[in-house]
């Protein structure tokens, strides 16, 4: 208590609501605090005060999100605990999402994500194109635990959810453009208007650009630039007596921005081309394909109140992306391990859910179906160095294939036992199916036909077909009690679930020979490519309420989970002609890990001054906490357990944050200022230590200065980010060793040795203005 108290002490401006999900309809939404502070909620199918609802969620509304300058959804990861979000490596649109220790990494197909993102109810089934750019937003959701009995998919580390704004019963439109370092210009054109009384139709249009932070040398593009185009539309339905609703809507993002390429670690091995001092430059040669990433979807959403305790809604939705993108693992010209590759997704779902509420209970019932194909394929160019020169223009190519086919039906209820004490209890049932088909082949000739080249293949070492299935039960159950009507504990269990499936890069030429006949069966491949489910048993208890008339609020938790089974995905060197060099990898993941997590999470949100430069003004603190002690019980290589070697990737032990922030009346409109302050502490990027990978302990500073004029129709704002200019690794590429006795480094992978680094954003600041009417 302490701790949290003392990392309150830096706090925001406008801070953001706690807040669970909106299943029954979209305009269900956490509320701006009311006079006192109070907020109201409905997250559990009816309105709510915050201290009344027994689960660990954040909740930013769009409004704040703007004011903070917010540009995407990773932004919110620096002021929410135990949470990492960021761009993958080597992309500016896959995200890499980690809460309380789980998450995944490496977006290829045949892993399920361990956090679900959902867009508008919706559950996006891969990572690719799920940056999403903060615009026409109602609100971002981050919700911290196993997620399942409630909507959507199960997921087993918590869920990120990006709710859209409604559309008004008026004529409106807006124009918000921004302005700022490295040429930033994004401007966002948002226009809605009633057909009639009851049919409403409208969108946005974005235009989101930037130069890059760096430059590539090699080539003369920028490094880190952005370049999109963007758009979301959606036509309502409302029935005169609004007990039903009706919402098609439409989303379409086009990623222009160029490969976003990494900077060397070390000098290379073989070249010996020196380390460039900007961290944001590189010296990348690969350049086809060219990168594209499109994606998009149709939703439509039925809500419709049947009787006054019963509420039926479908969720019906489609949705495509496609990505190309030149990975070049060397950062260097030269053509060692250099990787076209291309990522496919498609998927269909379909949701129904009964609701019901009465006095003093309230609960739902649901069925959800997936049915997604998710493919990548991708060529590894070889050096031409060496022994490799008798097969000029060699070719690794690796091609995977994911179908996954599942069907859940879900339940969660809460009885009102008295006043002060609830019970919910809730279950899911899954069945998951996945059907797999993978290829690794020799070719020559440079790249393959998808990529614009004419490689012809000399050998096929991999054509592996496989079918898995996955049943699992995973129960819920919590119980609540107000201590006082501002003061509420609860305590909770919840199972989570992640299916199993199959490592689209893996390669039946490396399966071990279980049964020594000299000879890799089927099943000896099945296994080796072939992972199983993961599951974690969460606990958690918690404390939320107010004091001072609500001028303090406050949200703190306390969790142990229990992490079996784990996934843990990863890859091997192949030495695709015996010279002793391992030139191209497979894929390699094991359920070779058993961990365990257990933290505390804080939030607070205070008032210390009211009406102190006139009426309306105040002074506002806010803070969050965030610690893990995560650690492996288990973790098996070739038999041997190597658990006290290796960590938790992407999971600082502490995430720290503070906000001081003040609004006040001038001139008629209202001024709004915050700073923020955040702290990570020592990051590793895998589950190996790697010294010159990892990123020790930073912070990061942030302000932000808007200025409402009178009669809401005009504002402008000033944003700093990163005011120190902070250089921190966000992720990277890694296949060196590093021998302490001989102090030799050894390539795992290729002639130039690979170590490369991604970075976080650099000082910029940029203004912003919004017309709307």
């Amino acid at each position: 208590m302490i701790l949290a108290a003392g990392a309150a002490l830096m706090a925001l401006s406008a801070a953001p609501a706690f807040a669970q999900d909106e299943p029954a309809a979209q305009d269900e939404s956490a509320s701006a605090p009311e006079e006192g502070g109070e907020i109201v909620v409905t997250a559990r199918r009816r309105a709510e005060r915050l201290q009344d609802v027994p689960i660990a969620v954040t909740a930013f509304s769009g409004e704040l999100l703007e004011k903070q300058g917010a540009i995407d959804v990773t932004d919110i990861s620096a002021v929410t605990p135990n949470v990492t979000f960021e761009n993958s490596r080597g992309t500016n649109s896959t995200l890499t999402a980690f809460i309380r220790g789980v998450g995944q990494q490496d977006p290829v197909p045949g892993f399920e994500a361990g956090v679900g993102i959902y867009l508008d109810d919706v559950y996006l089934n891969r990572p690719q194109a799920a940056v999403l750019d903060i615009y026409d937003v109602e609100r971002v959701e981050v919700l911290r635990g196993p997620q399942g009995t409630l909507y959507g998919r199960n997921t087993i580390g918590g869920a990120l959810k990006y709710v859209t704004k409604r559309l008004s019963d008026k004529p409106s439109i807006s124009l918000r453009g921004t302005y700022g370092s490295y040429n930033q210009a994004d401007a966002v054109l948002t226009a809605s208007t009633p057909i009639t009384d009851n049919l409403r139709i409208g969108g946005s249009v974005a235009r989101l650009t930037r130069d890059g932070f760096g430059e590539n040398i090699i080539t003369g593009a920028d490094n880190y630039n952005k370049n999109i185009w963007a758009t979301r539309g959606s036509v309502e339905f409302e029935s005169p007596d609004q007990r039903m609703l009706i919402r098609i809507s439409g989303d379409y993002t086009w990623d222009k921005s160029n490969p976003r390429n990494g900077h060397r670690l070390f000098t290379s091995m073989l070249t010996h081309t020196p380390v460039l001092s900007d961290v944001y430059d590189t010296q990348a040669g690969l350049n086809n394909p060219k990168q594209d990433v499109r994606g998009g979807g149709l939703s439509m959403s039925v809500s419709a109140e049947v009787t006054d305790h019963v509420t039926l809604r479908s969720i019906s939705a489609w949705r495509k992306d496609r990505s190309f993108s030149p990975i070049d693992f060397d950062s260097l010209p030269s053509v060692d391990v250099d990787v076209p590759a291309v990522y496919r997704n498609e998927q269909v779902s379909q949701e129904f859910q009964l609701l019901y509420k009465s006095s003093n209970v309230n609960g739902i019932l649901g069925f959800y179906y997936l049915d997604a194909q998710a493919s990548t394929s991708f060529d590894v160019l070889l050096s031409t160095t060496g022994a490799l020169l008798s097969l000029p223009g060699l070719n690794a190519y690796t091609a995977g294939d994911v179908r996954t086919h599942t069907p859940s039906v879900y339940g969660d209820f809460t009885w009102d036992i008295t006043p002060q004490l609830s019970v919910s209890v809730g279950g899911r049932y899954t069945w998951d199916k996945r059907r797999s088909h993978v290829i690794k082949q020799t070719k020559i000739g440079g790249t393959s036909p998808q990529f614009g080249g004419s490689a012809v293949v000399i050998s096929t070492a991999t054509d592996f077909r496989g079918e898995a299935s996955f049943e699992k039960f995973t129960p819920r159950a919590s119980v609540s009690f107000k201590v006082t009507p501002d003061q509420m504990v609860y305590a909770s269990y919840s199972k989570g679930f992640k299916g199993g499936g199959f490592d689209p890069r893996g390669g039946g030429t490396s399966a071990p020979d279980t049964n020594h006949n000299g000879v890799r069966d089927y099943q000896e491949i099945y296994d080796f490519i072939s992972f199983e489910p993961e599951s974690v048993d969460s606990y958690e208890v918690g404390w939320k309420g107010s004091l001072f008339g609500n001028d303090l609020t406050y949200a703190i938790d306390g969790f142990y989970a229990k992490y079996n089974n784990v996934q843990i995905p990863g890859s091997v060197g192949v030495d695709a002609n015996g010279d002793g060099i391992f030139e191209s990898f497979v894929g390699v993941t094991t359920n070779a890990a058993r961990a365990t997590f257990k933290g505390i999470e804080a939030e607070l949100n205070g008032r210390v001054a009211r009406d102190y430069a006139g009426p309306g003004s105040a002074v506002t603190l806010n803070g969050t906490l965030g610690w893990i002690d995560g650690k492996y019980n288990e973790f098996f290589v070739n038999g041997v357990n190597v658990a006290s070697q290796r960590g938790i990737q992407n999971t600082p032990e502490w995430t720290l944050s503070g906000t001081l922030g003040t609004y006040l009346e001038v001139s008629g409109g209202t001024l709004n200022f915050s700073t923020t302050v955040s702290y990570r502490s020592k990051t590793q990027q895998f589950e190996t230590p790697i010294p010159w990978l990892d990123q020790p302990g930073y912070a990061l500073w942030d302000a932000n200065l808007t200025y409402d004029f009178p009669g809401d129709h005009y504002s402008i704002g000033l944003h700093a980010k990163n005011i120190t200019n902070e250089r921190y690794i966000t992720s990277g590429y890694n296949y060196l060793t590093y021998n302490p006795a001989t102090k030799v480094y050894t390539s795992t992978l290729g002639l130039e040795g690979v170590a490369t680094a991604f970075y976080g954003n650099p000082r910029q600041l940029f203004v912003t203005g919004t017309i709307k009417f």
